[in-house]
């Protein structure tokens, strides 16, 4: 199986991919991690580490669809995240490649947003990833709340379903490992 995690930044796709390695003990591919390695390599290859994040998608989508048709083909798992899979993706695979993957987009709610943004979404950028300090402003908040709703939105149009963390991280996010074990055991 392929487990595709997307959703907008800081909402905690590398967290959960690092819980379903331990849990499932299947390799994950970090986009970040393509991405600079990417950039790097060749700083003329068609985006820089700043640019938005539909510009990457653009250059990153072709080799991480191919990976996962890859892995598919070959009886692999893995386990792929980053803010550069969209919901529309999901429309590239043939039938035969769609029933291997479990899809999981995560937003948080405006809500959890503002209650949230400086005691638990900044306190925990660290959690996995070695991350810069940063000072949270409201003009943040308000740009990570429509960033958000836009990928919300992508979900919507697409007809892909996701999960949106209202209230308790801890219990919602249990709620995705629940959902995602029972695809595997139907698997």
């Amino acid at each position: 199986m392929i487990i595709l995690i997307g959703g907008s930044g800081q909402v905690g796709k590398t967290f959960m991919a690092q819980k379903l390695l331990e849990k499932y003990h299947m390799p994950y591919l970090s986009m970040d991690h393509l991405k600079m390695g990417i950039y790097r390599s060749n700083p003329h290859c068609g985006f820089t580490p700043l640019d938005d994040d539909e510009v990457i998608a653009e250059q990153l989508w072709p080799i991480i669809r191919e990976i996962v048709k890859t892995n598919i083909e070959n009886g692999q798992n893995l386990i792929v995240e980053g803010c550069y899979v969209f919901p529309h993706h999901l429309q590239e695979f043939d039938e035969c490649y769609a029933e291997k993957i479990i899809p999981i987009f995560v937003t948080f709610s405006p809500q959890y947003i503002r209650k949230n943004y400086r005691t638990g979404i900044l306190q925990n950028r660290n959690v996995i990833e070695n991350r810069q300090e940063h000072v949270a402003s409201d003009d943040e908040i308000e740009e990570m709340i429509q960033s958000h709703e836009s990928y919300r939105r992508k979900c919507l149009d697409a007809g892909i379903s996701y999960f949106k963390i209202h209230e308790d991280y801890e219990r919602e996010m249990k709620e995705i490992d629940r959902y995602i074990a029972g695809v595997m055991k139907d698997a």
